[in-house]
């Protein structure tokens, strides 16, 4: 029907109904046809890249017979499948010039910080990351429904996939992140560093667990009712703070409701509602390292930023780092003064996309600006650069990558922020040391995560 075939008021109407629809729109069948042909089933570019630095994805590691380990069973460390790589060159302060078009600005700087010291081992590139077929099918799916929520600040039509494998925007870059699978239900015991400046730590350690409901099979938007994920966790070393215990739901739709949260005090035997769990409040007892928001790299509501899809670059970036995961490994030995033991740490050149994120006039946090650099292959942030209120490189943010390939997926086994303005950094997911790695066996539902759990759960 042509315009003039409206009546006036008819059209007003129309115009007045596109105005009011979501910023973000699903892709056209005939894009969402790409995904698993020249795309990959998450909606990363299958082919390698022109000078054969990056190869071509060819499913990733989707079993642990596939990575060598055919016996491996869940809750073990995770065994290296590319334990004889060597590497390919060290990128130095001395000759980062070389290679400033593929490093990000928080590795420039914290090589030029710390130029006696850091450094980067870049090892040949591998596109491990799998998922299972299910997430796949349901990426598709999704894709040609999926549509940001007003202003931005949740997604509505999607359950399961990933939303937006083709993005358009910058916050749909970061919904893919908030919503990329890991897995249906996780248990894991692990330890938080913050480390000072001349490298001393008291560890602190935790117990977590996660039902990661939006991903779990034959989810609807109705059986969500609004909730992605529900998240217990509990401090248990050392004694002062031992017994604290939170629990957060978290929403899909954030237009409509914020997260809950709730934390029980073992001091006052009481749970009380936690209003204040989210954005640039502190990070549970990192000693003001990290905001709520930089755990899992990113998370909660875009809502004080304004995003820009900068688009993809090839950048070297933490990867398949089952040397930082190794239980043959003390924590002594991975924690160093001002930065990890670079020894340790591996790097490969990935494509991901960058993400521009800058505080909106009128709103409030510690960061003005944030860079997210998010792989391809599986929407997991693999670096974040933090800047300050005065446009300042603050602090850098990496996210050390590994398969879990029992299920597949692609996540963090270590998550770092340094500090460049006073030497200092966090180190969050430590495991070498537990006699276990993550459980993704075990048995959760949503009654598992109510406010009156966590008063059986108090220990003292």
């Amino acid at each position: 029907m042509s315009n003039e075939a409206l009546h006036p008021k008819a059209w007003i109407a129309a115009l007045l109904l596109c105005a009011s629809l979501p910023a973000g729109a699903a892709v056209s069948p005939q894009e969402a046809a790409r995904l698993g042909k020249d795309l990959t089933p998450m909606g990363a570019e299958r082919a390698g890249n022109a000078d054969g630095t990056i190869p071509e994805w060819t499913g990733g590691i989707r079993s642990p017979a596939e990575a060598g380990f055919p016996s491996y069973r869940t809750g073990q460390h995770h065994p290296d499948p590319f334990a004889n790589d060597k590497p390919l060159f060290t990128i130095t302060a001395q000759n980062m010039d070389q290679y400033a078009a593929k490093l990000t600005e928080g590795h420039k700087k914290l090589l030029q910080t710390y130029k006696d010291t850091y450094k980067m081992i870049v090892y040949p590139t591998h596109r491990s990351a799998a998922f299972p077929q299910r997430i796949y099918d349901a990426t598709k799916r999704v894709a040609t429904t999926a549509q940001l929520a007003e202003g931005g600040n949740g997604v509505t039509g999607a359950v399961e996939g990933i939303p937006f494998p083709i993005p358009k925007q910058g916050v749909e870059v970061f919904w893919n992140h908030v919503l990329r699978y890991r897995a249906d239900t996780a248990q894991r015991s692990f330890g938080q560093a913050p480390v000072t400046a001349s490298g001393a730590y008291t560890l602190v350690k935790f117990r977590d667990e996660f039902l990661f409901q939006y991903s779990v099979p034959g989810m609807t938007e109705e059986k969500l009712d609004n909730v992605i994920a529900f998240f217990i966790q509990e401090t248990t070393a050392p004694a002062r703070l031992a017994g604290e215990i939170l629990l957060v739901h978290e929403t899909l739709d954030q237009s409509r409701e914020h997260r809950r949260a709730w934390v029980y005090n073992p001091g006052q035997r009481r749970v009380r509602r936690a209003p204040n769990v989210a954005f640039d409040n502190p990070g549970t007892n990192a000693d003001n390292l990290r905001t709520s928001d930089q755990y899992d790299m990113y998370n909660g509501s875009p809502e004080r930023y304004d995003w820009k899809l900068i688009g993809k670059k090839e950048i070297y970036v933490p990867y398949n780092s089952y040397k930082l995961h190794s239980n043959t490994l003390k924590y002594t030995d991975i924690l160093k003064k001002h930065h990890i033991n670079q020894d340790l740490a591996r790097y490969e050149l990935h494509r991901v996309w960058v993400v521009d994120s800058t505080l909106k006039p009128g709103t409030s946090h510690l960061y003005s600006r944030r860079t997210l650099y998010v792989d391809e292959d599986s929407w997991q942030i693999l670096a974040v650069d933090c800047y300050d209120r005065r446009g300042e490189l603050y602090r850098v943010q990496e996210g050390h990558v590994i398969n879990y390939y029992e299920l597949p997926n692609l996540w963090t086994t270590l998550e770092l922020v340094m500090d460049l303005s006073n030497g200092r950094y966090l180190a969050l997911g430590l495991q070498n040391e537990e006699p276990t790695s993550y459980d993704f066996t075990i048995k959760r539902t949503p009654a598992d995560y109510q406010p009156n759990v966590l008063q059986r759960r108090g220990v003292r």
